[in-house]
């Protein structure tokens, strides 16, 4: 099991905690964001629970907030990326 904080860069949210079970083939069991749209960080980590981090990293890289050039989603993205290596 691995288990990161990661901070995040350019979004509302300020952190996203991750719970990876790498054991059964990298299955992201829990995403908590800090700070960020409620409705919709909760609605993005319920979404992913359960799934794969190379499937959400693939569903959820790119995505952009408005003009920013990343979001709530791709930097949880980013986050599993740098957990899976």
């Amino acid at each position: 099991m691995k288990k990161q904080i990661y901070n995040t860069v350019g979004t509302c949210s300020r952190a996203i905690e991750i719970e990876l079970d790498d054991e059964k083939g990298n299955i992201i069991k829990s995403v908590k964001f800090y700070g960020g749209c409620s409705g919709n960080t909760q609605g993005v980590a319920r979404l992913v629970e359960g799934m794969t981090a190379e499937e959400a990293i693939k569903r959820l890289e790119g995505i952009r907030c408005g003009y920013k050039p990343t979001s709530c989603p791709d930097q949880l993205a980013r986050a599993l990326r740098g957990m899976i290596g």
